[in-house]
């Protein structure tokens, strides 16, 4: 099979990503995967959300939205709207649960970090480039603390990452681009952590039932591609950051 950007199956497309993109942020990261690029900024706030006044943890919550123009035909902000969109709550809730999963949350008690989520140009798989930046900004968000003396350690007990699995013309492939996803007969995302484990899973067959054998060969080929994500961020995550926060 030959893919509309000259990739093999189980391959990725270039990933980039810089930290210290938006400097006032404690964590921030530009990350872009093939044409789809992706701010995450990580903020800390010194209160939880009502359900948890009375715990002794910290939360971990995200926000997420697309730009008018990221896409081919133009999206009206929720501005405008009065609301987000259902997708939006579902992607929002997504990047909050994966991050949590790897977070030793009483380790930061009465505290929030924010994950924001902003696409500035989309080709498919934003949800699953979000997770992947995400991660590195909560991590360097969490380094400005520990710098600043108000952590002692990391509280994060993993990388995390997240990629998109889809079969297109009876093929198995990794990393959908947006044509590709559109003409997908089953269209996956997964998360999980460089060790392997699963976070999450949201899979849909489109046209017809999916064998359980090739489930598990997506989910395969979904965890090779991870470990490629994964290690893309421990090698920018090595490099020392060149910007303070202002």
């Amino acid at each position: 099979m030959v893919r509309v950007d000259g990739r093999k199956p189980e391959e990725l497309r270039p990933v980039k990503i810089t930290r210290d993109y938006i400097p006032h942020a404690e964590g921030s990261v530009l990350i872009e995967l093939g044409n789809t690029k992706v701010v995450c900024t990580a903020s800390w706030e010194e209160r939880v959300p009502q359900f948890l006044k009375d715990k002794d943890q910290g939360w971990i919550t995200a926000e997420y939205a697309m730009l008018p123009r990221a896409t081919v035909v133009r999206t009206s902000r929720a501005s405008s709207t009065g609301r987000p969109a259902g997708r939006t709550f579902e992607i929002q809730r997504m990047i909050g649960r994966s991050l949590r999963a790897v977070a030793d949350l009483a380790a930061f008690p009465r505290r929030t970090v924010w994950i924001d989520c902003d696409v500035i140009q989309a080709d498919g798989g934003t949800r699953t480039a979000a997770i992947t930046g995400a991660d590195v900004a909560l991590r360097d968000a969490l380094d400005t603390k520990i710098r600043e003396g108000e952590l002692d350690t990391l509280p994060l007990t993993d990388y995390l990452a997240a990629v998109s699995v889809g079969i297109v013309s009876d093929e198995i492939i990794l990393d959908l681009c947006f044509e590709e996803d559109v003409h997908a007969q089953v269209d996956l995302n997964l998360v999980a952590t460089s060790d392997g484990s699963v976070v999450e899973v949201q899979g849909t067959a489109e046209k017809a039932p999916v064998p359980r054998e090739r489930l598990e060969a997506m989910i395969d080929l979904g965890l090779e591609g991870i470990v490629q994500l994964i290690e893309a961020s421990k090698e920018v995550l090595s490099e020392p950051r060149q910007t303070e926060r202002k």
